[in-house]
């Protein structure tokens, strides 16, 4: 048997009440989400429930491409995103392997096509 421990969040930004500066969907903080280093991703709504989860080689690009992409398994939902956590993974095989279990072990809403539950 394989156990997995899931990273703890290196990062997480939670929307704004009232934001000033905000062009993505209430988002301020993502100055702190790093440019250079890969990872996976995860997007809860206001009842901290899992809503999505992702990898990329470059998480801020990644993640701001699910609040603008027209494509984005998110395009619908983006409304219902209240908090980001980013979790920095470096290995490629690694990050799919997360996104997989993470997706499955907390019911990811909107994952559909990488879960089995």
């Amino acid at each position: 048997m394989i156990t997995i421990t899931i990273p703890e969040p290196n990062v997480t930004i939670t929307k704004q009440d009232a934001p000033e500066l905000s062009n993505i969907y209430g988002f301020t903080d993502f100055h702190l989400i790093t440019r250079e280093h890969g990872g996976i991703f995860m997007f809860y709504n206001a009842k901290d429930e899992l809503l999505f989860v992702g990898k990329a080689r470059k998480l801020r690009q990644r993640i701001k491409k699910h609040f603008e992409d027209s494509v984005s398994p998110m395009k619908k939902h983006r409304d219902e995103v209240a908090k980001i956590s980013v979790c920095h993974v470096s290995d490629p095989v690694e990050r799919e392997l997360y996104e997989v279990y993470i997706a499955n072990r907390q019911q990811a809403k909107y994952n559909q096509n990488r879960v089995e539950y």
